[in-house]
């Protein structure tokens, strides 16, 4: 398709939960894509015409529907590297998500390797998802964990790479896109200054992928981890991408059936990528809805995504800054963020205002969003979040901005 996102009646169409009302029979405004998202009724098929008629394992027995059910397994595989441009569908590995991506980047990369006073680098924006593992090396070797900090104005502050990124640091791992205010990290700066000390590049791409073109060979990084939820497509299922020498130098974190080639009493052999990677029975069901999920943001065009985004998320930006006592946190510029929209009304209670917006049919999260070192580097207290995608619109923005505004002047 082109860069114009197709009509968005035609495509909401298509989204089974967004045909849902309020008791009273008004539209339900869905604002938690940040959390996960919708799913259009191409992946529900996709998985349930698995289950009902291609349903076996795979990789394993030879009857004709077990193969069935291998290839499209595979074909999904196949989807995903083609989606974000990866040279061979090997170097995509299969997980339940992307905290399992990333752990196994941490468990299965650095744990074999990194000694104490090595350093691993993050920003100050992360999930937890790229804290925790990290921290639990640091506590286990006795590595140390550094963070590149947030500007005033919540973009990533560059100033002083050459700092922060010294001889001693291993990995620099950063989320590509903030899941709280939505800032944009800027991937090349960041894997220039850890290319000049050797060290590795991670990006944690749950908020990326679903929202930004991306092409792995065009970006100089060594592993990507990203969520399926997030993307259309169902739980249980993400992305580990990476450049086959550094999947190689993986060590499996999980053994058993499928990651061997040759088990013997006193030793085994490891099979080849990706299958090394993915021991046991995979999410086979979930693969193929992340393949169909893949489909139909292909055929909506990434592009046409993204500019859909950057106008309805600017376009919420004026809307919210027009309600009284609202504070937005983030970049203001739509073109270096994603829809992400953490804020905050002066007076009232997080669970007040989502309360009120549920009431009306409006679904936002509240809290820290598993992102506490942002809130407390920024001095923030819990926020509340509206997250848009490809599926909404401007009416649902109006509606949310009215809300907030009969919020504040009444109380409720």
């Amino acid at each position: 398709m082109t860069t114009e996102l197709r009509e968005l009646r035609t495509l909401r169409a298509d989204f089974p939960w967004l045909q849902q009302t309020t008791d009273d029979g008004r539209p339900l405004v869905y604002l938690d894509s940040t959390a996960t998202t919708q799913k259009p009724v191409q992946v529900l098929d996709a998985m349930d015409d698995y289950y009902r008629h291609h349903n076996a394992n795979v990789h394993r027995s030879a009857f004709r529907i077990a193969d069935r059910a291998t290839k499209m397994y595979e074909a999904a595989r196949a989807k995903v590297a083609a989606f974000i441009n990866a040279a061979d569908p090997a170097e995509v590995v299969l997980t339940r998500g992307a905290t399992t991506s990333l752990n196994f980047v941490a468990s299965g990369w650095a744990r074999p390797r990194l000694r104490p006073g090595d350093r691993v680098v993050v920003t100050s924006m992360e999930h937890h998802a790229n804290w925790v593992p990290w921290q639990m090396l640091e506590r286990d070797l006795g590595i140390e964990l550094g963070y590149v900090p947030l500007t005033a104005d919540y973009r990533v502050d560059t100033s002083k790479l050459d700092e922060l990124i010294d001889d001693r640091v291993k990995i620099v791992s950063f989320s590509g896109m903030s899941n709280v205010v939505g800032t944009i990290a800027p991937i090349s700066e960041l894997a220039a200054a850890a290319r000049a000390v050797g060290a590795l590049v991670v990006v944690d791409g749950a908020q990326l992928v679903p929202h930004v073109p991306i092409d792995v060979q065009a970006l100089d990084i060594d592993f990507l981890a990203f969520s399926g939820h997030k993307m259309l497509g169902p739980t249980g299922i993400g992305v580990l991408w990476g450049r086959r020498e550094r999947l190689e130098e993986l060590s499996p974190p999980e053994g058993g059936g499928e990651m061997i080639d040759q088990v013997h009493l006193d030793h085994f052999t490891m099979n080849t990528l990706p299958h090394r990677l993915e021991a046991g029975t995979p999410p086979i069901a979930e693969a193929i809805g992340l393949g169909a999920a893949v489909d139909y943001l292909s055929d909506v065009g990434m592009d046409a995504v993204r500019a859909h985004e950057v106008d309805l998320t600017g376009y919420a930006l004026r809307v919210l800054a027009e309600v009284p006592r609202l504070t937005i946190y983030g970049p203001t510029d739509p073109q270096v963020r994603g829809g992400a929209i953490s804020f905050t009304i002066d007076g009232m209670r997080l669970d007040d205002i989502e309360s009120a917006l549920d009431a009306e049919g409006i679904c936002i999260r509240g809290g820290h969003h598993c992102a506490q070192p942002l809130m407390r580097a920024h001095d923030l207290p819990q926020t509340a979040r509206a997250s848009l995608y490809l599926y909404n619109t401007r009416e649902e923005v109006d509606r949310l901005g009215r809300v907030l505004e009969k919020v504040v002047a009444y109380g409720i």
